[in-house]
């Protein structure tokens, strides 16, 4: 069974998770009105993966003996300036996620919560992945600069991505 200060951590994470999802759509939103469908289409794919993220963490409170509860979202920034600004942003805010899911990791090592600790590894492979990939679009955005043929190849390339309901992942 899971103590106390575990089950507060993970309620705040999953309203993290929640958070992240209410985010990304926003960024999807602001795409769609600019009518670039394929970054919006990334971001679509995100909000999938951060619900998927928190119902993983929802799961595995119960499974444990915990108890959930679910805490109002902050309201997201939907002004942007730029494709680049986006992407830049959630660079910074999944940044700000695998820090969040570092301090779990320690907190669960610190009470003895191995399996806790055992599950956020699963976690911890993901943020490795989610920073990789926003960082490489980042990079790309500043190359592209104000080339629009670029960013329209580059958007359609993004167009392509889905959500893999067996995994949680993007393919």
């Amino acid at each position: 069974m899971i103590n106390r200060k575990m089950e507060t951590l993970l309620n705040e994470q999953i309203n993290l998770e929640m958070y992240s999802a209410n985010a990304y759509w926003a960024m999807c939103s602001w795409l769609l009105e600019k009518d670039l469908d394929g970054f919006a289409n990334y971001f679509k794919v995100q909000a999938k993966e951060e619900l998927f993220h928190a119902e993983k963490q929802f799961d595995y409170l119960h499974d444990v003996g915990g108890k959930v509860t679910i805490k109002a979202i902050e309201q997201p920034s939907s002004a942007f300036g730029s494709v680049l600004e986006i992407f830049e942003t959630a660079l910074e805010h999944e940044k700000s996620v695998t820090k969040s899911i570092g301090n779990l990791i320690k907190a669960a090592f610190e009470e003895n919560d191995f399996a806790t600790h055992t599950f956020l590894q699963w976690f911890v492979t993901e943020q490795v992945e989610e920073e990789a990939t926003v960082s490489q679009i980042v990079s790309k955005l500043k190359m592209i600069g104000d080339n629009s043929s670029a960013l329209y190849l580059l958007n359609a390339e993004l167009a392509q991505r889905k959500f893999n309901v067996a995994t949680g992942g993007a393919e």
